[in-house]
Order: structure tokens, then sequence, then C-alpha cells
């Protein structure tokens, strides 16, 4: 096997160029198999393998800088820098990350995980460069999808003021996640279907090529500022910008792809070399649904199903099934995305209402205001978004939708632990970040029947925003015949107890009932409260547990620091209850990839690991 020879960073320059076709089905081969045992990112980075090789061979990533928009296609990478051994552990816990880490390799330069951020850390490695007077080259790889962002918009007017070499590598697969929306989309589909342009490009180079010191003749032409593709190509926007313009080029061929890398790397200022590569590439069933593999957990590698089978919906699927029953009693409704329709289970409320489904892309931040301005026109708007991708439109969230108690209503899914993509995705800040806004109503169902009931509540809710936090996987199905109607600010009690009384919140509901049930084995009959509101609290609730109970014991899948916990706390202690406080969440930490299962125990958040610290408390 050619992969074999690849042990470290450096060493695909050895191999032969007739090979090179050889070691991408390889590096193929290899990961469709690995990731079928491990899941992980397999589409994107399928589509990226060509792409990869080439960066490697024309740059030195041990000296270069090549930093990759969201990471999830840098599995190639970390193959060629010679962590081939770490796929037996990707995403597991204390195993190799999905994404670039410092920690792993001094090539991966830039930790990332979140969209569009690759072209500004790019411009600020190479203004470090230019200030102390270093040689290397800075390579921003970055995806059609992720340039839908206003963050990558903000870098390309910047980069314009570059005088040095800066290389933007434009990886269009056509895809984000789900299918491309937008102005810049319909660009990018421009410049992939200028056939007459290409043409004309293909038929000059090669009559140029026949005449004497025809390629002096070439280099000139690149060099020249007013490039011929201007006159052929309308609205060449990155070249208006400032920016080179080379492209597009075949993202599959790696000898076209090092001769366009290596023509960039010549260009004084900033270039964007534009590559076209399919999603999928090399393996049907990804290239068919390149969106289900986009993050995908183990499957059968002839089939490409998953290996397990889900027998339960899942908090998605109850979210999608109550939004279309909802757009049909109620026109006023309607639901935004960004870039995340299958994601976050809005496939269906698109299908039926088409006029009233919208996909800002990759643009959170606009997702949120475009939102706002939906709702001040009296419209109901439902902005379904992964909790680690709505803190980035925080100042939105604050400045554009509370301080105006605008009606939006934000079904944030993913919240509270997520498991294998590790810190960067996370839903673990929510409740801080969305209870410290004035106006805000902030919920967490403890199951599927009351995510139904909440949705319903705050769609109707016309006081202000809404936010409902829910967590990634199987909706819980117990306790459901504990259904109180859903009143603002007021939490349920489920079962009355003495001594310990556990207020738990969203998930961890259902850990809270496994923890009375171990209590009672030690002669403690626990009471159990599902808080519901993180904000407003109930306080009246908190009163009367501190009360009536030595012990209140919190339980949040959330950081500690402005978290719920606190919030509890706050309240005790302005009351002078003599109760004690036993805050389960989160410390101030970022928590790393691993199974939920795995991390709850490391976090001390697991059920035997809380009722081992109460018995403890209790001196029991």
């Amino acid at each position: 096997m050619v992969l074999e020879e690849i042990k470290k960073t450096g060493d695909i320059k050895h191999i032969k160029p007739n090979m090179m076709h050889t070691l991408a089905q390889e590096i193929r081969e290899f990961l469709i198999e690995k990731i079928s045992k491990t899941g992980g990112h397999l589409a994107s980075n399928l589509g990226a393998v060509e792409l990869t090789m080439a960066l490697h061979l024309v740059f030195d990533p041990e000296h270069d800088k090549i930093i990759w928009d969201v990471g999830h296609q840098s599995y190639t990478h970390k193959l060629l820098t010679g962590r081939r051994d770490g796929f037996d552990n990707l995403r597991s816990y204390g195993g190799m990350s999905g994404f670039p880490k410092r920690s792993e390799s001094d090539t991966d330069v830039y930790e990332t995980g979140h969209s569009s951020t690759s072209l500004s850390a790019g411009i600020g490695f190479a203004k470090a460069r230019d200030l102390v007077g270093e040689d290397y080259k800075v390579v921003a790889v970055v995806g059609d999808g992720a340039m839908t962002g206003g963050l990558a918009f903000e870098a390309l007017n910047n980069a314009s003021a570059l005088k040095k070499n800066f290389i933007i590598v434009l990886n269009d697969n056509e895809m984000s996640i789900s299918a491309n929306v937008g102005g810049m989309s319909t660009h990018l589909m421009s410049l992939r279907t200028a056939d007459r342009y290409l043409n004309f490009k293909e038929d000059v180079t090669r009559q140029i090529s026949k005449i004497p010191n025809g390629d002096k003749v070439m280099d000139r032409l690149r060099r020249t500022k007013s490039s011929v593709k201007q006159l052929v190509i309308p609205g060449m926007i990155f070249e208006n910008l400032g920016i080179k313009y080379l492209g597009p080029f075949d993202g599959h061929n790696i000898s076209l792809l090092q001769r366009a890398f290596s023509d960039a790397a010549k260009i004084e200022g900033p270039v964007l070399v534009h590559v076209l590569t399919k999603k999928g590439h090399g393996y049907q069933p990804a290239e068919k649904h390149p969106a289900r593999f986009h993050g995908t957990g183990p499957f059968d590698i002839e089939t490409g199903l998953p290996l397990k089978k889900r027998t339960k919906a899942n908090y998605t699927d109850v979210f999608s099934t109550v939004m279309r029953k909802l757009g049909d009693s109620d026109e006023k409704i309607v639901a935004i995305t960004a870039a995340m329709e299958d994601g976050v289970g809005l496939r269906r409320f698109h299908n039926m209402f088409p006029d009233r489904f919208f996909d800002v892309g990759i643009a959170e931040g606009h997702g949120v205001v475009f939102a706002a301005g939906l709702a001040s026109m009296g419209l109901k708007p439902v902005f379904a978004v992964y909790s680690s991708f709505l803190q980035r439109g925080f100042d939105e969230l604050a400045v554009d939708v509370a301080l105006q108690k605008l009606p939006v209503v934000f079904c944030v899914d993913r919240a509270g632990l997520v498991g294998e993509d590790g810190d960067t995705h996370q839903g673990i800040f929510d409740l801080s970040y969305l209870t410290m806004m004035p106006n805000m109503t902030v919920m967490a169902p403890k199951n599927k029947w009351e995510l139904a009931d909440m949705i319903k509540f705050a769609i109707s809710y016309e006081d202000g925003p809404v936010a409902i936090r829910y967590p990634r996987g199987q909706a819980y199905d117990g306790l459901e015949e504990h259904r109180e109607p859903i009143v603002l600010g007021q939490s349920e009690k489920i079962f009355e107890g003495r001594k310990v009384a556990l207020l738990a919140i969203g998930s961890m509901v259902e850990t809270a009932f496994d923890v009375r049930e171990k209590l009672i084995g030690s002669g403690v009959e626990a009471t159990v409260v599902n808080a519901r509101f993180a904000k407003p609290i109930d306080e009246k609730m908190i009163d009367e547990l501190a009360y009536s109970h030595e012990l209140i014991v919190t339980l949040e899948d959330n950081v500690k620091t402005g978290g719920f916990g606190e919030q509890v706390g706050r309240v005790i202690n302005e009351g002078g209850y003599d109760a004690d406080i036993l805050n389960i969440a989160i410390d101030d930490m970022f928590v790393p990839h691993g199974s939920v299962g795995v991390l709850r125990e490391k976090l001390g958040m697991d059920s035997q690991t809380i009722t081992d610290k109460i018995k403890e408390l209790l001196d029991l």
C-alpha cells in the first residue's frame, strides 16, 4: 500500500507522481473503513482528498500555515501528518479529535469547529508574518457554504489591504450541510457554469504554449491586473474586492491543483483559488446522500445504512412533527434555519409550507435579526438552531430581539452535552447566556410530551422571546403521567419526599428520577421537581423546598457559571434558609469529545456519582 509509506509530515513528497491517484484511492478506502466503525464526518472529507494532497505537495505544513474552516474536512490532513493510528479512536474520549487540534500536531495551526472563521484567522496569520519579517505562506481553506457567513465577507473586505501573499482556497462542493442558498451560491454557480470562459481560457493557453517563450507570455498574462476573465464573466466579486481570482479548477485533479497552488504562491497580495469538488466523492452512498453522511454514526459499507437502527423518536423528530401540525392550524407561523434544514427537523415544514420556510445559510446572526423583522410585522417566527451555533448571534439576541420584547421562538437543539463532536459543539452555555438577557423566557422539557407542550406555549406567548432548549438524541418517554399544563414561571413537583429535594431542569429530570430510585435503597425518599423554566425561575417553589428540606440538589447540563443552579442558590441565600445546596453542573471548562455517557461520568453528572455525593453529605 502506498498509504503505508506516509508515516510523518512531508512523506507525501517522496511518493512518485504516477502513484498519486492510487494514494487518493487508498485514503478514501481507509476513511470509509474507519468511519464506518467510529462514525464521523465522511462526505466532506471524501470530497477534499485531492485538494489536501495538493496542498501538502506544494506547501510545507511544518513551516507554512494551512488553516481549515470548520475543520470537519481535515481527516486527510491528519493522515498526511502521521496520525493514521489515531483513527482507531477517532472522536472517542481521550482519542483523536474530529477537528484540528493544536495539542495533536504542530501542523494544526488553528483550532476550529464553527464556520466562516478561516479567512479572518488567515489574515491575522499573514499580518503577524509580515510584522515580524517571516516568510511562511498562509493558506485559508474555506467552503462555499461558509461563504454565506457574514464573517467571511468581513474578512474578504479586509483581505484587500494585504500587500504580500495570502492564499484563499475556495472548496466549492455546492453544499454546506444542506444545499446552499442565497446570492453567493448563485454567483459561484455562474462561475462553475461559465463554459464560454473556460473554453476560451483553454484555447488561449493551448495556442500560447505552442509559440516560442510561451511560458513567459502566460506568466505575464497571469500577472496582468486587468484579467481577460473580467471581460468574459461579469460581476467578478473577488477581483472587484482586490483579490486575484484563479479558477475554477477540477478539485479531483491533483496535478492541476498543484499547478494552481504553485501559481497562487507567486502572487503578491491576496489570491483566491476556486476549486470544484464533489462531496462524498468516491463512495456512492455519500455522493447520493451527502447531507446524511455529513456527520454519520457507524454504518454498513456495502449499503451505506446505519448499523444502529433508531427505534424511538428523538427530540428533533418531536419538534418536526409539532411544527408541521401547528403550521396547518396557524398561517402566521414561519420557520427559519441556518443551513440545517435536515439537522433541526424542518424538512417536513418546508415541504408542506414552502412559502413560510426560510434558510438563511450559515448566518446565525442574520437569522436572529431576520426573525426579529418578521415578528415586528405580526408573524410568528420559529428559529430552529443548534445551541453552540445560536451563541454566534449573541448580540442580535440581546439587542434586536430581547430589548424590543419581540415574540420570536428559538428552538435550541443539541443543548447540553452532544458527545463526539467535542468542545466546539457542546451546547453547555445556553442557559447562562440566554437567562442573562432581560425579557427572555427560557424553558427546557423533561420528556417528549413536554417539548410539544412547550412549543405550543411559546408560539402563543406574545410578551417577548422564548427559548426552548432540548438535547441531542432519543427523546425521554418516561414520566408520561406527569403532564401539568405549562404556566409561565411555574415548575412541576413530580414526587413529594423528605430531607432531599432534587430540582432538575430539562434532560436532567430523568437523571433526578434515577437518583431518587437509588436513594430509596438507603432509606431516603427524595422530592423531585421538574423546574421547566430557567427564566423566570419559580422562586415560590424554591422557597418551599428550602424551608422543608435539609439539602437542595440542582441538576443541569450547563456550566455552573451563570447557570440554573446559581440562580437557585441566590434565591435560597437571599431567603436566609438553612438548607445546604449541591449544584450538579459542568465546571468552568470546555468539554472534550467522547460519548455523552462517558462524559457524564467524567464530569460527575451520572446518577450513581450524584447519589454517592448526596449520601456523603447526609452521612448515609
